[in-house]
């Protein structure tokens, strides 16, 4: 009787673009969510933008990549109202010429006592399962006492903390996410 190996297992997609951000990249089906979270002027907070791209251990960037963000409103409540902010949105990497994302949101406020943050997941070809992260805001003190952030080791905090400009009166975050190599971004094991 002949005994086979198994066989080394595959990655599939990705499919993100068609399923999960098909009015990005303008296929004629709607999306449940986008990079813009903000529904209603009406929304309290202090409006920022987050920029982004995705590299990989080669120091190339990942173009297929989508990223999805879930935050607090800026009283540090999730869903408080998801008619006017639903605190949750969705890009893709390719269609931006420069492989970035762009969410146009409000800065969260403090939930439970912790530093003020976005949560963030990566999904990407050869990723069998999604990966997560937070973004942490640079110009928060809030940072030096926040659980989370002070249990990953000092030297890779960076990582997580997205680096505030004001550029022609707007707040812009500026947070890369690493998947390899030398400035590889913390990820959680959750």
């Amino acid at each position: 009787m002949d005994t086979f190996l198994q066989t080394p297992s595959q990655t599939v997609g990705p499919y993100f673009a068609y399923g999960l951000t098909p009015e990005q990249y303008l296929y004629d089906y709607s999306s449940i969510a986008n990079g813009n979270l903000i529904k209603s002027e009406l929304v309290t907070g202090e409006r920022i933008t987050i920029l982004g791209q995705v590299w990989d251990g080669a120091g190339k960037l990942i173009p297929d990549a989508m990223i999805e963000i879930w935050q607090a409103d800026a009283e540090g409540k999730y869903l408080n109202d998801p008619q006017l902010f639903p605190g949750f949105g969705r890009l893709g990497t390719g269609t931006h010429p420069h492989n970035k994302v762009e969410f146009h949101t409000i800065k969260p406020g403090s939930v439970n006592g912790q530093a003020p943050h976005i949560n963030v997941i990566v999904f990407m070809r050869g990723l069998l399962v999604h990966a997560y992260t937070r973004l942490y805001f640079s110009d928060e003190e809030a940072n030096l006492t926040d659980a989370v952030l002070n249990a990953v080791p000092h030297a890779r905090r960076s990582t997580l903390l997205a680096l505030r400009t004001d550029t022609h009166g707007k707040v812009e975050y500026h947070f890369n996410i690493y998947m390899q190599g030398e400035n590889e971004t913390v990820f959680f094991d959750l």
